[in-house]
């Protein structure tokens, strides 16, 4: 089975990557008629860790009352390279939490809008499972701002998990709580 893992910067993203390694990743499992325990290797599931690169929109800057200039493409592309640098630098910090573990795992940058290209990249890769993080909005504030979570939820192709944050969302981690669809 194929895991994709949502990652960015955010706590939800780190909870949801350790829920994935404390859980779905074991060296063996342990079976047994009774008496005598014995080790039986487990496949482990194949881990991608997914980020999505935002699109970019036109930059204006306003010049003098009703009038405003569009950002100089040069800008734009260094805009870009800095998203695209920055991609990179956190899907190698989450491959070398993951390899900390003892868990290979690839790494893919999509681009999109996140929740289209989640949902896009869930389906591109034939995974099994799609793991996300959740930020603990509650129901009006995801109203107005939208949910990445909700979003996959009612439309990727494959189960996906929903990595709660803890009741107090404090600074304490608990390695969260977990809803599946």
């Amino acid at each position: 089975m194929k895991v994709l893992v949502a990652v960015d910067d955010s706590r939800g993203s780190h909870r949801a990557l350790s829920w994935v390694l404390d859980h779905l990743f074991f060296p063996a499992a342990a079976t047994g008629d009774g008496g005598e325990e014995e080790q039986v290797p487990r496949p482990a599931p194949e881990l991608v860790l997914v980020h999505a690169i935002e699109p970019l929109h036109h930059v204006m800057f306003p010049v003098g009352p009703g009038s405003a200039v569009y950002g100089a493409a040069s800008m734009m592309e260094a805009v870009r390279a800095a998203q695209a640098e920055n991609a990179r630098n956190l899907l190698v910090r989450a491959r070398l939490i993951c390899e900390r573990r003892g868990v290979a795992a690839a790494t893919v940058a999509v681009e999109g809008e996140p929740r289209e290209a989640l949902c896009r990249a869930a389906e591109d890769a034939g995974a099994g499972l799609l793991v996300v993080g959740s930020r603990g909005l509650g129901a009006l504030k995801r109203a107005f701002l939208g949910s990445v979570s909700d979003y996959c939820a009612h439309r990727a192709s494959c189960p996906i998990m929903v990595v709660k944050p803890p009741p107090d969302a404090g600074d304490e981690d608990d390695g969260g709580h977990c809803t599946s669809n």
